[in-house]
């Protein structure tokens, strides 16, 4: 199963939601990460958090989602956006057939220097916990109506 995990800047909770899928997953998911506005770059903390987790920080990218929006691309089978809940804050929409959810969660990239730690982990933990309640699922032969209602379930675990 391909997942897209889009934010507008993919450089921070996209980041950590991709590798958390990949490093977690055991096979079963390939997750993947973009967004709308890319800022070119991966948060310097992201990777930090990552590498000190033993996640592999080697293909870690910032890139826009017109990447998988070309001939050639995955195939999606789910698209999550996890841009958090700032009323300033514009999260991507994805077209298609994909089932879509919405896993917001605060930019710990918004948090000044000396908070970037806790930011980030308590980001990793939200996004680590939603990523193990959906590995727990069936997710290879679940109907999209159910698959849906559970990403929305997830969604809202903290």
């Amino acid at each position: 199963m391909n997942i897209l995990v889009l934010c507008t800047g993919n450089s921070a909770r996209s980041i950590l939601l991709e590798s958390i899928f990949n490093h977690t997953g055991d096979g079963r998911v390939h997750a993947f990460s973009a967004g709308s506005n890319p800022t070119g770059r991966v948060h310097p903390q992201s990777l930090t958090l990552l590498s000190a987790q033993g996640h592999d920080i080697s293909d870690a990218r910032s890139k826009s989602w017109d990447e998988f929006a070309i001939e050639g691309a995955p195939e999606m089978d789910m698209v999550i956006t996890v841009c958090g809940f700032a009323a300033e804050e514009t999260c991507p929409v994805w077209p298609g057939a994909p089932v879509r959810a919405h896993w917001g969660v605060e930019d710990p990239a918004a948090a000044d220097e000396p908070d970037w730690d806790q930011a980030f982990r308590t980001a990793y933990d939200i996004l680590g916990r939603r990523a193990a309640a959906l590995l727990e699922l069936p997710v290879e032969t679940m109907e999209s109506s159910e698959l849906s209602a559970q990403l929305k379930r997830i969604g809202g675990i903290q």
